[in-house]
């Protein structure tokens, strides 16, 4: 083994055991480092599906005791972003209303909670889209605790994938 491969196996143990010491695993390390990564490739993702600038833009998530609230405001104004973000969240409303939730599932994953059980109870879920003064919001209604829970997963996961471009309101 070369003298340099031992000081660098030499030198990543000790960062290892500083790590340690500091209180930081390298486990939570290589978590958080995925955790960007995903940030950043459901932003690239978002921004193939989403015609407006989600840096310029705050999705704000707020379930309701009989579904939720799915707001897109602009963050600075502009009309043209306005209208761009009413546009996406019309489109939207009226695909999630069918039950296709493609768009969500290209940037979060097929996967992501909530999802299956929202395209599978369409029927069961009133979707409409209304203006805001800054931008769009969706309207999600429905009679079933399951769905409503299902719904309540589901802006969950999202607001945690948009990072800082979301909140999510209790």
């Amino acid at each position: 083994m070369s003298r340099l491969l031992v000081k660098f196996k030499a030198g990543a143990r000790a960062a290892g055991v500083m790590l340690v010491a500091l209180g930081v695993s390298t486990g939570a390390l290589a978590a958080s480092g995925e955790e960007m990564h995903m940030h950043h490739h459901g932003a690239h993702l978002g921004a193939d599906v989403m015609p407006f600038d989600l840096a310029r833009s705050l999705h704000i998530f707020a379930p309701t005791r009989d579904g939720g609230l799915q707001d897109v405001v602009s963050r600075d104004h502009d009309q043209r972003q306005i209208a761009l973000i009413r546009s996406h969240l019309e489109k939207e409303a009226a695909a999630f209303a069918r039950g296709d939730y493609a768009d969500p599932a290209k940037i979060h994953g097929a996967d992501m909670p909530g999802l299956a059980a929202l395209a599978a109870g369409a029927d069961r879920m009133r979707v409409r889209f209304e203006t805001l003064p800054e931008g769009g919001r969706i309207r999600f209604e429905s009679d079933d605790p399951a769905l409503v829970q299902a719904l309540h997963l589901w802006f969950a996961r999202q607001a945690h994938d948009h990072g800082a471009d979301a909140v999510l309101r209790e």
